[in-house]
């Protein structure tokens, strides 16, 4: 929730607000980049450029804002600048506006980057990681300027959200060998255990549904890296389904809705050869879709239906949707996939909310 000197990476190249109204992309090419919002939320997306007097670097982030805003990361001089951008009407025709939020200094060997946007849709947070230590920013929604709201011991990557309020965050932290999924609650600064199948074993969280609980995680505990789910704050142990052996598999959306219901949650794969995998805990198998001309970014947006929702752009459409389905799964045969060892560490539930 998806990184030599300081360096920024870019999370995604479209990347979709938390409840689906707006969108975001890096739009143009070679020395002629700017911002773009997409308009999701109305009978058709439409989009909107909000370019500056200067274009914007290749490496630069855009993150939306529930607001219709859009955040952007930049690297000027020593400092991580962010501003949010915002369309404006002149009589001139549109204009773009700018608000400046301030920076985060730019140290020797810290990778600064966005994490994916936050539930409550008005904050945004980076994530400054160096090689013992983390610090989760705070960087739009708060009024002074970024402010750090957690530091973590070790290395981390990642970004996974765990409720709808945008207090709890996943991260992958590396720390004495290992990586492993910790819990971060922003609110209080603490770090809990998420993810241990094995002491020794890598366990990274990929996906997270708050309504269901559902958890996507790739981890090497059965011998190779694979793919596999479980439940947020069950003893349950993790499954690897067959189906999900491809291991450079990657979990981009969940079904929302499935309110306690883990095993009917439709998830969505980028696969390996760029098509689409649509898959249930339930069905056991993984439904393989041919991805549309123009999809970006490897995005979708899930509707508690059980429609997924892909944004493409080519020269005939630059800003189109394109709807699947979730198909209906036959009775999943008798049989039961192996689990791992249940995992250890103190149940998410049980952290401090």
């Amino acid at each position: 929730m998806t990184v030599c000197a300081i360096e920024i990476t870019t999370t995604a190249a479209f990347t979709i607000a938390a409840d689906g109204s707006y969108a975001a992309r890096l739009a143009g090419e070679g020395e002629a980049r700017y911002a773009e919002r997409w308009t999701l939320a109305g009978p058709e997306p439409y989009a909107v450029p909000l370019p500056l007097a200067q274009p914007e670097e290749a490496d630069s982030e855009v993150l939306p804002l529930a607001d219709g805003r859009v955040l952007i990361h930049r690297r000027v001089a020593d400092r991580h600048a962010f501003a949010l951008l915002y369309p404006t009407g002149a009589a001139a025709g549109p204009r773009t506006g700018e608000l400046q939020l301030g920076g985060v200094d730019a140290q020797e060997g810290v990778r600064v980057r966005l994490l994916p946007p936050s539930p409550d849709g008005a904050g945004a947070f980076a994530l400054a990681s160096e090689d013992t230590v983390t610090t989760v920013w705070q960087v739009a929604g708060c009024p002074f300027g970024p402010r750090p709201v957690a530091r973590i011991p070790g290395r981390c990557s990642g970004g996974v959200w765990l409720d709808r309020a945008g207090r709890m965050l996943a991260l992958d932290r590396e720390l004495e060998g290992t990586t492993k999924a910790v819990a971060v609650d922003l609110a209080r600064g603490d770090v809990s255990p998420l993810l241990q199948i094995t002491e020794d074993s890598d366990d990274l969280l990929l996906l997270a549904d708050p309504d269901s609980g559902l958890l996507v995680i790739r981890s090497d505990a059965p011998g190779e890296p694979r793919l596999g789910w479980g439940v947020l704050g069950s003893a349950r142990p993790v499954r690897f389904p067959e189906c999900l052996r491809p291991a450079d598999a990657h979990p981009f959306a969940a079904q929302p809705g499935q309110a306690l219901m883990p095993e009917t949650c439709g998830v969505a794969l980028r696969l390996p050869e760029g098509d689409i995998g649509l898959w249930r805990p339930a069905d056991r198998h993984v439904f393989r879709l041919g991805a549309p001309a123009g999809w970006l970014g490897g995005a979708g947006l899930w509707s508690p239906q059980g429609r997924l929702h892909l944004p493409y752009a080519t020269p005939e459409v630059p800003c189109g949707l394109v709807g699947l389905n979730l198909p209906v799964s036959p009775p999943p045969p008798v049989r039961v996939d192996p689990p791992a060892a249940a995992p250890r560490p103190v149940p998410l539930q049980q952290a401090p909310l």
